[in-house]
């Protein structure tokens, strides 16, 4: 009998952790949708900033006290926010180096309007088609005109 119930436990305790686990997504941004550039990570964050001189339509206005960059010293990410001024929309992205000859620009999510709080995940917090549209409206207006910074 014995035999019998400490399987049938252990694989109830198994299922009930593996259907628990599955509303937890792995790491940090999990939902972002990540671009690899063929850069340093120098480079594609100076490109960044020149997209911006050369476009400051896409810099958020100052009200909403998002700067660009690390958080501190033993920040991964070099954080980066742009603005759809058409849409009241900020988009948060992220920068991360790779490896020597690669950097990972990352998509990260949108808030709909100037405060902050209404945060959407991009992957995540949209539906399908809206979230296609959505990165397709980043790689054409933002993602586009960096790599053009770069090559």
């Amino acid at each position: 009998m014995k035999r019998i119930i400490i399987p049938t436990i252990a694989l109830y305790i198994i299922l009930l952790l593996g259907c628990v686990s599955c509303g937890f997504a792995p790491g940090s941004y999990p939902y972002a949708e990540r671009y690899e550039i063929c850069c340093s990570e120098s480079v594609l964050i100076d490109a960044v900033e020149k997209f911006k001189r050369d476009n400051p339509e896409y810099v958020v206005p100052l009200q909403a006290q998002l700067k660009d960059g690390r958080s501190n010293e033993n920040d991964h990410w070099c954080h980066v926010y742009f603005y759809y001024k058409k849409d009241n929309e900020i988009v948060y992205a992220w920068i991360r180096k790779s490896d020597d000859r690669t950097t990972i620009l990352a998509f990260v999510s949108i808030n709909n309007g100037l405060t902050l709080g209404n945060w959407k995940d991009i992957n995540h917090g949209y539906s399908n088609e809206e979230n296609t549209l959505q990165k397709e409206k980043f790689e054409r207006l933002i993602l586009s005109e960096i790599k053009k910074q770069i090559h």
